[in-house]
């Protein structure tokens, strides 16, 4: 995609910098595969970038693929290491580590294409936006079943080019943002939110500061989904885990509450016509049933499920 910015890195007397920050979850294979890809990544002369991983394991499992990594090209990566499980205290330590204008979030089982973060760039330069998050699209390890697909479980919601995103469409896994939406933030990522939801608290409070997002659709990432994630009970969990997240969200919490108190009896009266006419659909809907009673469960001070 071409943005006729008219961005010239020669009328500048250094081109913008931008950190590319990984959180790795004990999965050294999928982090080496990420690596690799981040080391293609094209830039046209109009940026520079390096990369921070995020070592959330105390035993340390991603340093010898960094390590490895890191003597075999030209790439900066810098590691760090925040060893108390936490996804949101993981988030701030890449925070602490990255240098330059621009800070990219991606996740270590996503593979970016090699114009993701020149896509990113241009969007972000054209829109004059303060952000800009592009599409996470699913890679599945192998054939899933028919009734994953005809869900589409793994689908993200997709927009087209400029859209501008409202804070709960925002997330951590396909964005990237001007540093200075940093300035004056104490803790970018809250650390109650320790095992899921701290990205949406993070972008809803940048909303409240007046921050804007855009879409683009071109700058597309693909998550891998192994055979483990295609299972009713995998889908169900995390449905239960976004519900039991409920309480820790400020913005918009009466709102969805009411959604929710109204949801259950209407998806419950629902179910039994869906589950014959589609089954796909009926189970579709039975998790959405799940994480709108998690969420009253939550409110109620009943936490159903609360780690990954």
């Amino acid at each position: 995609m071409t943005f006729p910015c008219g961005y010239l890195p020669a009328m500048i007397p250094m081109l913008p910098h931008i950190t590319v920050c990984v959180c790795a979850f004990k999965r050294p294979d999928l982090l080496a595969r990420l690596l690799e890809a981040l080391d293609r990544q094209t830039t046209e002369g109009l940026f520079t970038y390096s990369t921070v991983v995020s070592d959330n394991d105390v035993d340390q499992s991603a340093q010898t693929v960094v390590s490895g990594f890191s003597s075999a090209t030209e790439m900066r990566v810098t590691y760090c290491v925040e060893p108390q499980q936490n996804i949101a205290l993981a988030r701030n330590m890449a925070l602490k580590h990255a240098k330059g204008d621009f800070i990219a979030f991606i996740d270590d089982d996503e593979v970016p294409d090699e114009d993701w973060l020149l896509l990113l760039f241009r969007a972000c330069m054209f829109f004059k936006s303060d952000g800009i998050l592009g599409p996470v699209e699913p890679y599945f390890e192998g054939e899933p079943p028919g009734w994953v697909t005809k869900g589409r479980f793994f689908q993200r919601p997709n927009h087209s080019t400029g859209y501008k995103l409202r804070w709960a469409e925002c997330n951590t896994g396909n964005v990237l943002f001007r540093r200075y939406v940093l300035d004056g933030v104490e803790e970018p990522f809250r650390r109650q939110f320790d095992t899921a939801g701290e990205d949406t608290d993070f972008f809803r409070r940048l909303a409240e500061r007046g921050c804007s997002f855009v879409w683009c659709s071109e700058a597309a990432v693909h998550e891998l989904v192994p055979p483990a994630r295609c299972q009713r009970m995998f889908l169900l969990k995390r449905a239960l885990l976004r519900g039991s997240n409920f309480p820790k969200q400020g913005g918009g919490r009466w709102k969805n509450l009411t959604r929710s108190v109204i949801a259950v009896p209407c998806y419950t009266l629902a179910l039994p016509v869906l589950f014959v006419c589609a089954g796909h659909l009926g189970f579709k809907y039975f998790v959405k049933l799940c994480e709108h009673a998690s969420r009253l469960l939550a409110c109620a001070g009943w936490s159903v499920v609360t780690e990954r």
